[in-house]
């Protein structure tokens, strides 16, 4: 019986020593450096319109993005999601995304954008950038 027990024991170790080994690497994610496009924190005149552009992808084969959130913070305020979205098929690999806003009228208003991606794993990445009014 112990021969028995001894033989499951090293079978179990033997099957979880070949599992794969997740490397835990976060998803990327960057800004899009086309023209027409703020890739920085920058200021911008009132009531102006701007464009933001993410581009984001899984790091490891198996470790596709699962979701994408745009959130905003307006003076350093508590954020508030503007777009909360689960990806799948082809975003799950690869996913871009673009944001037109307008300036607000007030001068001198800070606005902080964080765009994030969370991965199959939990894992979470994110930029940000704060554009100010003028």
């Amino acid at each position: 019986m112990k021969n028995f027990i001894y033989s499951i024991l090293i079978s179990g170790l033997f099957i979880l020593s070949s599992c794969e080994k997740d490397e835990g690497k976060l998803p990327n994610i960057a800004f899009a450096t086309a023209s027409g496009y703020l890739t920085t924190d920058a200021n911008v005149a009132k009531g102006s319109s701007f464009k933001i552009a993410i581009t984001a992808s899984k790091a490891e084969d198996k470790d596709v993005l699962k979701t994408f959130n745009l959130s905003k913070s307006i003076n350093g305020a508590v954020n508030s999601t503007v777009l909360d979205k689960s990806l799948s098929g082809s975003e799950e690999d690869q996913f871009t995304y673009e944001y037109s806003g307008v300036a607000d009228t007030i001068v001198g208003q800070k606005t902080k954008y964080t765009f994030t991606v969370t991965n199959r794993d939990g894992l979470v990445n994110q930029v940000a950038l704060t554009v100010t009014v003028q």
